[in-house]
């Protein structure tokens, strides 16, 4: 699905930093857009599994290991999930997408 709203640059301003997640949740606040609030959550999870990568992986070899091969697919499924908000369209990672949607609804 395309979108066609002016919401673009609120769902793309919330894959830039954790900052700019904030600041596309704020600004989402007063008018909700279905299609920013997809974005924000798919943000937030994948701000999730960054912490995770770099917090709970330490340690030995594997489990830094294991900790990088985490961040590196993290990167680059958010480098996947900002080209879909910048060409307007709410295909997500497969499987995981649907999770953070279902896992973080208080986000709305």
């Amino acid at each position: 699905m395309k979108n066609t709203t002016k919401g673009n640059y609120k769902a793309i301003l919330a894959y830039i930093t954790f900052i700019g997640l904030i600041i596309a949740y704020v600004l989402n606040m007063d008018d909700k857009d279905k299609f920013v609030s997809y974005h924000i959550k798919n943000m937030f999870g994948l701000v999730i599994l960054l912490f995770i990568s770099t917090t709970f992986f330490e340690g030995n070899y594997i489990l830094q290991y294991l900790g990088q091969l985490v961040w590196v697919v993290t990167f680059f499924m958010w480098v996947f999930s900002l080209l879909m908000a910048i060409t307007g369209k709410t295909k997500g990672i497969p499987i995981i997408s649907e999770l953070f949607q279902k896992w973080f609804k208080f986000l709305d």
